[in-house]
C-alpha cells in the first residue's frame, strides 16, 4: 500500500513538473500553422502565437517561403557536426519530418533556451520558435518543448472571414475573386483568380496593404507615386502610362498605370495602382492582369477599392 501511495505521489509530482498539452491543435488567427499549445501559454497579443501570462514564454509561429524547409533539410545532412552550443535534431510531425535546434542564449541579461523548428507544407514552409527564461526551464523542459513541435500541423486555407478579421481596414467586395492571402499576419491580402500553387500570375490578382511613409506636401504625391509603383514586386521593364491625382471615397488619391511584364513567362501585364491618402498612413491597392484580361479585370478591381473600409 505504500509503494502504491508513493508511485501516485511520484507521479503528481511529475505532471506538476511537465506541462500538459491540451487536447487539439490551436492556430493562431489567420495562420496556416498550429499546434498543441502547453498548460500555461494562451494566445498572444503583441504576436503570432502563445506565451505565458507574464509573457515570459513565448511561441512565434510563422510561415517562411517553400524552398526554407528544403534549404534547411540540405543543410541538417550535409553537416555531421552541429554548430557549437547548438543541438539539431528531427521530429515527425502530422505534416512530415520537421528539423529543429536548441541552444542556451541571453536576452536583456537573462539566460534563456531557444527553440526553433521548421516543417513542410505543400506551398510554405512553417515555423516555430520558442523562448524559455532560465526560471522557467524547470516547467518547460526539453521534453515538453518536443512534445509541443511534435504537436505540430499545417492546414491548407484558412477561412477567408478569419483572414479578412486580421486586416487594419474591411474589404466588403471580393469581386469573385476565388482566393483570399493574408500577408505579413495581417498586414496585405492578396485577391486572385489562381492559387500558389499554380501561382498568382496568368490570371488577375490584387495586393492591398497600408504604407506608413506618406509625402510630405500634396504637390508631392505624383513623384510618390511613380515611385513606388516601380517597386511592386515581380514585374519587370515596366513602363508609365497613366499617373494622375482622383477622389477615392471622398478621400485624396492617385491612380498610376504601367505596362510590364509580370511572373517567369514575362507575361504582359498592365497594372493598377492606387493610393488613399489621409491619415498617418496610405492605403495601396493594386492591380495586375495579363493585357488580354484587363478590361474584364479592372471594373473587378474598382469594386474591391470602393468596398474598401478603414476600421
Amino acid at each position: 500500500m505504500k509503494s502504491i501511495r508513493f508511485v501516485s505521489a511520484v507521479a503528481l509530482l511529475v505532471v506538476s513538473l511537465c506541462p500538459a498539452l491540451a487536447a487539439d491543435p490551436v492556430f493562431p488567427p489567420g495562420s496556416r500553422v498550429g499546434l498543441t499549445p502547453l498548460v500555461g501559454l494562451v494566445p498572444a497579443k503583441t504576436f503570432t502565437g502563445f506565451e505565458t501570462d507574464d509573457h515570459g514564454v513565448k511561441v512565434l509561429v510563422a510561415e517562411l517561403p517553400p524552398d526554407a524547409y528544403g534549404e534547411v533539410a540540405k543543410a541538417f545532412k550535409a553537416e555531421s557536426s552541429s554548430v557549437p552550443g547548438v543541438k539539431p535534431a528531427t521530429i515527425e510531425t502530422a505534416a512530415g519530418t520537421a528539423y529543429y535546434t536548441t541552444e542556451t542564449a541571453m536576452n536583456d541579461g537573462v539566460n534563456v533556451r531557444r527553440y526553433s523548428m521548421i516543417m513542410p507544407a505543400e506551398t510554405f514552409s512553417g515555423y516555430i520558435a520558442v523562448q524559455v527564461p532560465e526560471n522557467a526551464g524547470k516547467i518547460y523542459t526539453d521534453q515538453a518543448i518536443r512534445q509541443m513541435f511534435a504537436s505540430a500541423v499545417v492546414r491548407k486555407q484558412v477561412p477567408v472571414d478569419e483572414q479578412l478579421a486580421q486586416l487594419p481596414f474591411k474589404v466588403t467586395d471580393l469581386a469573385d475573386f476565388k482566393n483570399v492571402r493574408t500577408l505579413g499576419a495581417g498586414a496585405a491580402v492578396i485577391l486572385a483568380d489562381n492559387d500558389e500553387a499554380t501561382g498568382f500570375e496568368g490570371a488577375p490578382f490584387m495586393i492591398m496593404g497600408l504604407i506608413g511613409n506618406t509625402p510630405a506636401q500634396p504637390e508631392d504625391r505624383d513623384r510618390f507615386a511613380q515611385e513606388i509603383a516601380r517597386t511592386i514586386p515581380g514585374i519587370r521593364g515596366a513602363r508609365l502610362t497613366m499617373s494622375e491625382p482622383i477622389r477615392i471615397d471622398s478621400m485624396p488619391g492617385f491612380e498610376t498605370r504601367l505596362d510590364a511584364s509580370d511572373g517567369k513567362d514575362n507575361t504582359p501585364v498592365t497594372v493598377v495602382q492606387w493610393l488613399r491618402f489621409g491619415g498617418p498612413t496610405v492605403m495601396r491597392i493594386i492591380g495586375i492582369a495579363p493585357h488580354d484580361q484587363w478590361e474584364k479585370a479592372f471594373p473587378r478591381f474598382r469594386a474591391v477599392r470602393d468596398g474598401i473600409q478603414m476600421r
